[in-house]
């Protein structure tokens, strides 16, 4: 099997399409992550990535098709705890930055699977700027 021939396992294939997927983020840019208003900039690149007609992320599809494996799973956790929430938490001052920036990927998640998924009308029908307007706020409170 040629899986097997270059990468050893399904399993470290899947480790390696994990890694290749967080290795250019969307949200957690440079840019977004030393912007003076870093919540707004989150509500924005996440409305924007979710618009209607956009293909969710191919790392967040992998991520979240596969949560049902134990392994994937783990996989998975280990990639966004390396990744996205080391760079969030780093990015934070005050206490419980590992709470709080786990926090906000949750809310990142949740919201692409209601609006991208779901098709939460309430989502998909909202404009943008109503929102950035509602997110703001939330990752404020989590982000500073």
């Amino acid at each position: 099997m040629l899986v097997n021939r270059y990468f050893g396992s399904k399993e470290k294939l899947f480790a390696e399409a994990a890694a290749a997927a967080s290795s250019s983020p969307v949200i957690l840019t440079r840019e977004n992550l030393s912007a003076s208003d870093l919540a707004g900039r989150m509500a924005a690149a996440l409305v924007d990535i979710t618009k209607a007609n956009e293909t969710p992320l191919d790392g967040f599809l992998m991520m979240l098709r596969s949560a049902s494996s134990k392994e994937a799973a783990k996989i998975g956790r280990k990639q966004i705890t390396q990744h996205q929430l080391k760079t969030l938490a780093e990015a934070l001052r005050g206490d419980h930055v590992d709470e709080r920036a786990a926090i906000a990927l949750a809310i990142v998640a949740g919201f692409q699977v209601m609006r991208q998924m779901v098709g939460l009308p309430a989502l998909t029908d909202a404009k943008p700027d109503v929102l950035r307007d509602i997110l703001t706020p939330l990752f404020r409170e989590l982000v500073g």
